[in-house]
């Protein structure tokens, strides 16, 4: 029986969403995302989001992520974004305030624009950055708590990073210029890398002004992206930590500009889009 799914982007960071009940078993949702995000052989996407009523009173739905490579995400900023926008496309939900439940907890959404054309406008509470090495996690000589501009060997380079937990690992390096070095293959090997047990996002954040910060992003699972949200609120948290910006900026990403605000509460509020791409009809197997 044919499976459908709707795909939507947020700055082009593109994610497949689809209801949860049309799966006979939910325990092939990995695989399923592997051979669904390839942009080959499947319909092609940076991951899929899998939608449910949530069993929790504490939230309205329940969505989990899923990365091409199978692994499963415990948040994605866009990915659950998007996974909002089509609860109000498919009009499952209107009141202006959405709680969605993930692996990183609850995750409140305020809708703010919608132009009645599949284009939804929200913020976005994706909670509160833990510093410590041991939450991120991160292997370091000793526990530290920030970790800020620590030392670590690259392919027999040393690179300083600050890393920090924003639901998901990230390790952030501050450049100058992004052609200073080749950042893909770094990003790749960072990912990758023994000091970071779970994986890491790796993002690549230059400094423009004390309200504008730049990224290219490596994402754990996914490879190079145009935009994330996770990565983009850890990159301005970890610029904030550093005294290098104010604690309300915009992030520029090759996908679009989105506004992070890390609220005095400790709440990283992060204001973006999600928009409609195409709805579509997956006519192979799915997971027994």
């Amino acid at each position: 029986m044919p499976l459908n799914f709707i795909k939507f982007h947020g700055f082009g960071n593109d994610y497949i969403v689809i209801d949860a009940n049309q799966f006979p078993d939910l325990n092939g949702l990995g695989e399923f995302a592997r051979r669904i995000c390839n942009r080959h052989y499947g319909a092609g996407a940076d991951g899929i989001a899998v939608v449910s009523p949530s069993q929790d009173e504490a939230a309205d739905f329940q969505v989990r992520i899923f990365n091409p490579d199978g692994s499963e995400a415990a948040l994605s900023g866009n990915g659950t974004r998007c996974a909002a926008a089509y609860l109000y496309y498919q009009k499952l939900w209107q009141a202006e305030e959405l709680r969605l439940s993930t692996r990183a907890g609850v995750k409140r959404y305020v809708l703010r624009e919608d132009d009645g054309n599949g284009r939804y406008v929200f913020d976005s509470e994706l909670g509160q950055p833990k510093f410590d090495s041991a939450s991120i996690p991160m292997l370091t000589d000793r526990p530290l708590n920030p970790v800020v501009d620590y030392p670590i060997d690259v392919a027999g380079e040393t690179f300083k990073v600050t890393a920090l937990q924003m639901g998901n690992p990230n390790c952030c390096l501050f450049v100058d210029d992004f052609n200073d070095l080749d950042w893909r293959k770094v990003g790749k090997t960072i990912e990758n890398h023994k000091q970071f047990p779970d994986r890491t996002n790796v993002v690549f954040v230059r400094v423009k002004d004390r309200k504008t910060i730049e990224l290219r992003i490596w994402e754990r699972g996914v490879g190079e992206t145009t935009a994330s949200g996770t990565c983009s609120c850890a990159a301005a948290v970890a610029a904030m930590i550093r005294d290098q910006t104010e604690r309300a900026i915009e992030v520029e990403m090759p996908g679009g500009r989105v506004k992070i605000h890390w609220r005095d509460d400790g709440e990283v509020v992060i204001t973006g889009t999600a928009e409609v791409i195409y709805a579509g009809q997956w006519l192979a197997s799915v997971p027994k």
